[in-house]
């Protein structure tokens, strides 16, 4: 029992160590909430994640509140992808970034008072904002024709895109967005996209 415990723990280690690594940490990011009064803990890790008392079915050792809110999906004609409500990482960042959950709500506290505002409010109409949770495959790519096929397309992050910026397949906020710092790039991107080097890493244009 003993052991099963302490995995947990290991694994928030080993997020923090391989930040570290990488010459970039969460720490002085703009996810670096341990000076905020709000967070008497001090703790930078704890108002998303913990290693016990996680909330149920939801990933990586999930401890902030999860929206519940429904959201109007970008659409467009030109969409080939099947674009519904966010899921995945996308949800749980739309947690604090829609603006119907308040930041402090985490360790299950539910009444909080701190929202996010100005440019880090998204809100509930994602109709302007690139899609998110949707399957991103060759099929796709072939279906689109301006798309590089993910599964054979190197990232630019060491393997395919598929491989280091999809999440079971689907582009989620975190395919674009380090929410750990991790690259060091500003506005929490995986890479820069300096010349729309990001952009044009999946867009063939």
């Amino acid at each position: 029992m003993k052991r099963l415990l302490f995995v947990p723990v290991v694994v928030l280690m080993l997020c923090v160590a391989f930040g570290v690594a990488q010459g970039q940490t969460i720490a002085g990011s703009a996810h670096d909430f341990s000076q905020e009064s709000w967070n008497p803990s001090g703790e930078i890790c704890i108002v998303c994640h913990t290693p016990h008392h996680a909330e149920a079915n939801v990933e990586p050792l999930w401890n902030h509140q999860v929206t519940s809110a429904t959201f109007t999906p970008y659409s467009s004609s030109s969409l080939d992808a099947s674009v519904g409500q966010p899921d995945g990482n996308s949800k749980l960042c739309l947690s604090c970034h829609d603006g119907t959950v308040a930041v402090d709500n985490f360790g299950g506290n539910t009444n909080g008072n701190v929202f996010v505002h100005g440019n880090d409010l998204i809100g509930t109409d994602l109709s302007n904002d690139h899609p998110v949770s949707f399957t991103y495959d060759a099929t796709l790519a072939s279906t689109d024709g301006g798309l590089y096929d993910p599964t054979t397309t190197s990232s630019g992050l060491g393997g395919t895109i598929d491989q280091d910026m999809l999440y079971g397949h689907k582009l989620q906020c975190a395919s674009c967005h380090d929410v750990h710092n991790g690259s060091g790039v500003a506005n929490l991107l995986v890479k820069s996209n300096g010349g729309s080097a990001l952009c044009l890493t999946c867009h063939a244009k």
